[in-house]
């Protein structure tokens, strides 16, 4: 199979809708000359073949999947070492993907059989085609699958789960469908239901009955499950698929499903989803740790976990459809033109943009609000700098306080001499706090990383912040301590009367305006580092905008769940550190004034 090209007259953008028409025509007749699409099963595994096609651009994807084809391509150069014990089976990869095309029927639509995509054998070819050299065993126990809505989720979902509950040798097997929520759970076993009673061989094997399907020659089940399920317990899993894991607000179910795999010989864990709104969920995570493997494939950092990353590259690249199979690809058995109709007219409504660009295109983002940065900019702000090197510096103090049981910060912020700015923050909540939170395994980490103190008690006593500057100030020269004055007058008295000087930041659009449109500047910029901690990290996640009419802006959080104390403390000392930031050039007759400056006359 090899490729043609199609030639755009003009941006897809631009045409008129008889013109999208007409190269839709056109590029779908050119797809399926060389096998982009297929209209029947393929006889032979294209799972080599589509690393292949990623890796020479005949096929556009994301960085990321060129990563995941390239990793493919140097895994075969040396499988069946002692170093890497692993071969490719192509016929245990093509395996599954027979079943599902000859065995299982659509549940739904006017056609009568599955047929796979080259992107569907790159996934499953590998998750079924790797294997040990001795044992036979499946490399992969997990995998993460990102790919834009309506791209076959649902084949993948139900043909996956069916061939895992009656012909992959396994007794007793149990696969489990899972989701956030009870009701979505049941939504994706219902299909799967539906695919095994429209097909004559599968309603002969299986018994579809209200909340399970059984296959007795093997005494194998698929039941679902869901985070609010009432019972998590006695799970033994063989196949688990979680769907729309970008809801995921906790590790609760992963983490129940991931540790009753113990009694299996090789289970397989699938994550199917969008990208999504929980920036500091599982899916973040798993995302990131993702993106490390396949840009260092010669370190193999998770060698038994397969990614799949369908995502544009950059933004403007939704305002060019035929790159949009980077994110979707099953695009080419989309409704293409009304897609792109569609994506004309809602673009112009932001929040209808945040949406596309989240669901279809898979860019982390919030929708339903106004973010005060993305993640691509916070990716920009990764630098680390050795903080002894800081001893003796020049810092801005600032801190914002709980009212109650919650999260209290404090930080130092450096002017560099370079124009960056270094931020060195602390955070605490009680023990209480700590207790009631449903993901504890986030907590845990920023508290081993040293971000993060859990105090004894119902509420953090402000001695804790007191103690942490009078601690910092003997390493470094801190000029002010910035305060919210609505907050702070017991502790702001006791660090003046330990002889700090402090200065309060007036909590308005006028006078945080500024600082915020200024640090946001910085982080565009790539100047602002926090030594790339997770938990200030989590705190911009959490910062959305709002306006005033005047188009000023302030911080607030995407909820009461999203905190956002560390980055108030950080903008509290910003405002004052602009002063120190701000350098006039020559010797023109120019006054500069600062915000800090202009509160400091209030």
């Amino acid at each position: 199979m090899t490729k043609m090209k199609t030639k755009n007259s003009k941006p897809l953008i631009e045409m008129s809708y008889t013109e999208l028409e007409r190269w839709w025509a056109n590029y779908v007749e050119e797809q399926k000359s060389w096998g982009g699409i297929l209209e029947n099963p393929y006889p032979e595994l294209l799972t080599t073949w589509y690393a292949e096609r990623l890796i020479d651009g005949s096929i556009p994807a994301s960085k990321e999947n060129i990563l995941a084809a390239k990793r493919h391509i140097y895994d075969l150069s040396r499988q069946g070492t002692d170093d890497f014990p692993w071969i490719f089976d192509e016929e245990r990869g093509h395996r599954p993907i027979r079943f599902i095309e000859k065995k299982c029927k659509p549940s739904k639509g006017d056609f009568d059989q599955l047929v796979l995509q080259p992107w569907q054998h790159f996934i499953i070819g590998s998750l079924f085609g790797w294997v040990h050299r001795d044992t036979g065993i499946r490399r992969f126990r997990e995998a993460l699958n990102m790919v834009g809505r309506k791209n076959g989720k649902t084949t993948l979902i139900s043909g996956v789960s069916n061939y895992m509950l009656g012909f992959d040798g396994e007794n007793g097997a149990r696969v489990y469908v899972l989701a956030n929520a009870e009701q979505q759970a049941h939504e994706l076993f219902d299909e799967a239901k539906a695919m095994v009673e429209k097909s004559p061989y599968l309603s002969k094997k299986f018994k579809a009955q209200r909340n399970k399907i059984k296959y007795d020659a093997t005494f194998s089940e698929i039941q679902a499950r869901a985070s609010d399920s009432k019972r998590l317990d006695g799970l033994n899993t063989h196949l688990g698929i979680f769907d729309e894991i970008h809801e995921f607000r906790n590790y609760k179910l992963l983490n129940v499903i991931q540790k009753s795999r113990g009694a299996r010989k090789q289970p397989l864990l699938i994550y199917i989803t969008t990208a999504g709104y929980v920036l500091d969920g599982p899916l973040m995570a798993y995302f990131e740790q993702g993106k490390e493997c396949l840009e260092n494939l010669k370190d193999n950092l998770d060698e038994r976990t397969f990614y799949f990353l369908a995502k544009l590259d950059n933004p403007k690249e939704a305002d060019r459809p035929e790159l949009w199979i980077k994110a979707n690809p099953n695009i080419g058995l989309m409704g293409f033109v009304d897609l792109v109709t569609d994506w004309i007219k809602q673009r112009k409504n932001e929040e209808e943009r945040a949406d596309w660009l989240a669901k279809q295109f898979n860019f982390f983002s919030d929708v339903d609000e106004l973010p005060f940065v993305t993640v691509e900019t916070i990716n920009k702000n990764k630098q680390i700098i050795d903080i002894e090197t800081l001893k003796g510096r020049k810092a801005v103090a600032g801190y914002d306080l709980s009212e109650t049981e919650d999260f209290t910060s404090a930080c130092l912020e450096f002017p560099l001499d370079d124009g960056t700015v270094f931020i060195l923050t602390h955070s605490w909540i009680p023990q209480v706090r700590y207790n009631r939170d449903d993901n504890k395994p986030r907590l845990d980490k920023w508290i081993k990383e040293g971000w993060l103190s859990v105090v004894p008690g119902d509420y953090v006593n402000y001695e804790h912040v007191y103690d942490w500057l009078v601690e910092q100030s003997e390493f470094y020269q801190i000029e002010y301590i910035a305060y919210d004055r609505a907050k702070a007058l017991y502790l702001n008295k006791s660090l003046e009367k330990y002889g700090f000087k402090t200065e309060k930041v007036i909590q308005g659009f006028v006078t945080l305006g500024g600082p915020l449109q200024n640090f946001k500047e910085m982080m565009l910029d790539g100047k602002v580092i926090y030594n790339n901690s997770s938990l200030f990290r989590w705190y911009l996640n959490n910062v959305r905008l709002v306006e005033d009419r005047n188009k000023n802006w302030m911080p607030t959080k995407q909820s009461k769940n999203r905190k956002i104390d560390g980055f108030a403390a950080a903008l509290n000392a910003h405002a004052l550190v602009i002063d120190m930031l701000v350098k006039p050039a020559g010797n023109r007759n120019v006054g500069v004034i600062s915000m800090s400056e202009l509160m400091r006359k209030d």
